[in-house]
């Protein structure tokens, strides 16, 4: 999803600019940094640090990380697009603190 509708879109839009890529194969990390012109790159491991250096995040993981990476973000302050479900359940999508 990321690699054919989310990162090519930014191509278009004027209002947004791509500056971070988060991503776990290092290779197409890179390439895709080199493909984007993106400096910033970073494993999911390096979230947080992403973080630091963007407004918003679209959440583009398998369906039962999404509510772990948007929770992460909103707490940084940073805004979410998360295109399909928050969570798995609606109890996983209520937040305690």
């Amino acid at each position: 999803m990321s690699q054919v509708a989310v990162l090519p879109a930014f191509r278009f839009v004027q209002n947004s600019e791509l500056v971070a890529i988060v991503f776990s194969d290092a290779e197409k990390r890179r390439k895709l940094g080199k493909k984007y012109r993106v400096e910033h790159l970073y494993t999911y491991d390096e979230y947080e640090q992403a973080l630091s250096v963007v407004d918003a995040v679209n959440i583009v993981v398998p369906n039962h990380l999404h509510r772990d990476y948007a929770v992460r973000a909103a707490k940084a302050g940073v805004h979410v697009l998360c295109e399909k479900p928050m969570a798995v359940t609606e109890e996983e999508c209520e937040i305690d603190d």
